[in-house]
């Protein structure tokens, strides 16, 4: 009695994983239900019970309530389905003038307003184009193919690759100095000397239509979520759901709505791209101190120029952190959009993953990677870059950069001139080197990835059979054993021992949702792998920032890396795990180990140094060692900011493991996967979509209750 007086946490934990167990132990698998070679499947009964809604049969496996919650949610995909056919096919027709015919055609609302939004997002994105790369079709356009035709000087001749390049290395010295101007005029020479100019260029022009209008929208939605509760209230749970979403699930919908290729990408970039920029809109403008607001009110100012010329130029760096957001979230989509025949590097590596060829995705990756820490660097010195107020400068000195680059224009023109008559191969390599025709070190990798077979075949494959029969099957096996209404006590049971009555509610509804789905087990598969990605995580990321924590050295150093492999799309972290393990679990869990593993680093590290350094005097004084300094004070304090780490370490091993469907896991994200080549496929993406989002959102509500309640605690809320 004495200790559930001291620990009554401890004795209801300890109760309620008794009651888990006893339920998992008491409810009995069905006959419907068997393992087979370490899974747990449905055996396929052609008596299957079904019941109607809709007008439509929802077909499912009879088993124990007790042990699979029944599939009543079968008839949302359906429902998705019918509505959309519903909006593009039948909602609100309505006559519009057609320029093709000259006469007026009638066509529903919906389906004209995507069209209308499809051709202006495909003339962006062509007018970019033909700036950089050159063509004829912005022309076309204005005028006619028949315009063309018959002048053979309408074409938009394009940039050549030298005035790319030097125009962003003079962006990247104006934001950060020299450091960074060579860095980026040594990328802008490795993609175009390695053949891959083009690609990068039709990457390059989709996140400069996607980016802008991300922030155009998210900053407008951000500023009206300030100004209006109501709209913050609305908005709220959509920001949540859509954090936690993966990227795979809004292709499917999209697809039915606006089609295949560069604009749909575009927008689904967009529609991930934007609740980022909103929320760091909101908490930029929420943290601007009373006293500023209150002195532009003093200064006269009406509420549209409180906004525009002191809110926001005081939450400017937190806005232009939004920015560096929007820009990496469109760069990751670019190349996941390529399942849909987005244009570009993401093409390239999708292409060669498919045909298996390590070396040409190691080139494209290797380039996305470049590009992608260029863009991450670039965005975040235009962040913190004091703005400039020129004082008796001249006009010279004001506008330096401008001339410098008016004189790059100059001398990349000339040179790609005189690069046309010194050439003769019909290529001229100063304005742009074709993809086939640059340097490759395909075959140099694609031998390296062969000596590495020859040479560790044994001991990769030894591992790889140890790790999936001894370690995932029977992990897999115990995660598909738990019965529904176990699981449901769990996760509720939780919620109310972590936040009381008000979060058991929350995960109560989120996990019903799940369960009440056809999709249970492949949730339960996809949570399975999602657990071991980050308890391994946890484990590397809390020992490394806890080691680099020692020495400020190596703590700036580990800091850097993660934010190096934090720029990388998360597609890349495919190719080498494939190069070892083949296409198995192993590759995916591994690449969910070291893409979750990062901000399980970055917390640790930024935990421990919020610790403020008064207590650490303090413990030195009174005689405290190193070890009990970290485990008496620092840890304890630092914990509630490295469970936020834990957050996101959830958020990106869910994520990761989405996208290891692509080489063939059996969970979610392989039926995400299978609905992008369905025709009907767009209800079963997107509620596969929420259910992936409402696993994390799970997680995401028990360990910011904890962090709240843990920081409430400690006195430093």
């Amino acid at each position: 009695m004495e200790f559930l007086k001291k620990y009554p946490k401890t004795f209801q934990w300890l109760f309620l994983l008794i009651v888990f167990f006893a339920l998992c132990f008491a409810i009995e698998v069905p006959e419907t239900y068997k393992f087979i070679r370490g899974q747990a499947e449905f055996v396929k009964d052609p008596n299957q019970s079904f019941y109607v809604f809709l007008g439509k049969e929802v077909r499912y496996y009879p088993f124990d309530v007790f042990w699979r919650l029944p599939p009543l949610l079968g008839w949302l995909p359906i429902w998705i389905n019918d509505s959309l056919f519903f909006l593009m096919n039948e909602w609100l027709p309505m006559e519009f003038w057609n320029e093709d015919t000259q006469s007026y055609k009638t066509r529903p609302l919906v389906l004209q307003i995507t069209r209308e939004v499809t051709s202006i997002m495909t003339f962006l994105i062509e007018l970019i184009r033909d700036i950089l790369l050159g063509g004829l079709k912005t022309i076309v356009a204005f005028t006619s193919w028949d315009f063309v035709g018959s002048n053979s000087w309408a074409k938009m001749p394009g940039l050549p690759w030298t005035i790319v390049a030097a125009g962003a290395a003079i962006l990247a010295y104006k934001l950060s100095g020299k450091g960074l101007a060579l860095f980026a005029g040594l990328v802008m020479v490795y993609i175009s000397v390695f053949g891959q100019w083009k690609p990068s260029m039709q990457t390059l022009s989709f996140i400069l239509v996607a980016a802008p209008l991300s922030f155009v929208f998210g900053l407008g939605l951000g500023i009206a979520a300030f100004k209006n509760k109501r709209v913050e209230k609305a908005l709220y749970p959509i920001l949540l759901v859509m954090q936690t979403m993966p990227q795979y699930a809004v292709l499917v919908p999209a697809l039915v709505l606006f089609g295949v290729g560069d604009h749909a990408a575009v927008i689904i970039t967009m529609i991930v791209a934007v609740p980022p920029m909103i929320l760091l809109t909101l908490l930029g403008l929420r943290a601007v101190p009373p006293e500023v607001i209150e002195a532009g009110r003093m200064s006269g100012c009406n509420n549209l120029q409180l906004m525009f010329k002191v809110l926001i130029p005081t939450a400017r760096r937190d806005i232009l952190i939004g920015v560096n957001q929007v820009i990496m979230v469109c760069f990751s989509m670019a190349v996941i959009s390529a399942f849909i025949g987005a244009k570009g590097l993401g093409f390239n590596l999708l292409l060669a993953l498919n045909q298996l060829n390590i070396g040409l995705a190691l080139e494209a990756g290797l380039c996305i990677s470049l590009i992608a820490i260029l863009l991450d660097k670039m965005s975040l010195a235009w962040a913190n870059k004091q703005v400039d107020y020129f004082g008796n400068l001249t006009f010279f000195e004001r506008n330096k950069n401008a001339y410098y680059f008016g004189i790059a224009v100059v001398i990349g023109i000339v040179l790609a001139y005189l690069g046309s008559f010194y050439f003769k191969e019909g290529y001229n390599y100063l304005f742009e080197v074709p993809h086939n025709k640059g340097i490759s070190t395909a075959d140099f990798w694609n031998k390296g990835v062969d000596w590495i077979f020859d040479t560790f075949f044994v001991y990769i494959k030894a591992f790889n059979t140890w790790l999936i029969v001894e370690v995932l099957q029977p992990m897999r096996a115990l995660y598909l054993r738990m019965p529904a209404v176990a699981t449901l006590v769990l996760v509720v049971g939780a919620g109310y021992l972590i936040g009381g009555i008000r979060s058991a509610l929350v995960v109560c509804g989120l996990t019903l949702f799940i369960a009440l789905s056809p999709w249970w087990d492949r949730a339960l598969v996809t949570t399975y792998m999602a657990t071991f990605g980050v308890i391994v995580s946890c484990i590397i990321g809390f020992t490394v920032g806890t080691l680099c924590f020692q020495n400020k050295h190596s703590a700036n150093f580990m800091l850097g890396v993660c934010d190096i492999f934090q720029t990388f799309p998360s597609f890349v972290y495919l190719i080498p795990v494939m190069m070892l393990f083949g296409i198995t679990d192993t590759s995916v869990l591994i690449a969910v180990i070291v893409y979750a593993t990062i901000p399980a680093t970055r917390y640790t590290i930024e935990g421990l140094r919020s610790v403020p350094v008064a207590l650490h005097d303090a413990a030195t004084m009174s005689g405290v060692n190193k070890f009990q300094r970290l485990t008496k004070i620092e840890f304890p304090l630092a914990l509630p900011h490295m469970m936020l780490g834990l957050n996101q370490t959830i958020v990106f091993a869910l994520f990761m493991v989405i996208i290891g469907a692509f080489i063939g896991t059996e969970d979610l994200g392989q039926y995400i996967l299978k609905a992008l080549s369905d025709k009907n496929g767009a209800g079963i993406g997107l509620t596969l979509g929420i259910c992936v989002a409402f696993i994390g959102l799970i997680f995401d509500n028990l360990i910011r209750t904890w962090v709240d309640n843990r920081k409430k605690h400690l006195g430093i809320a």
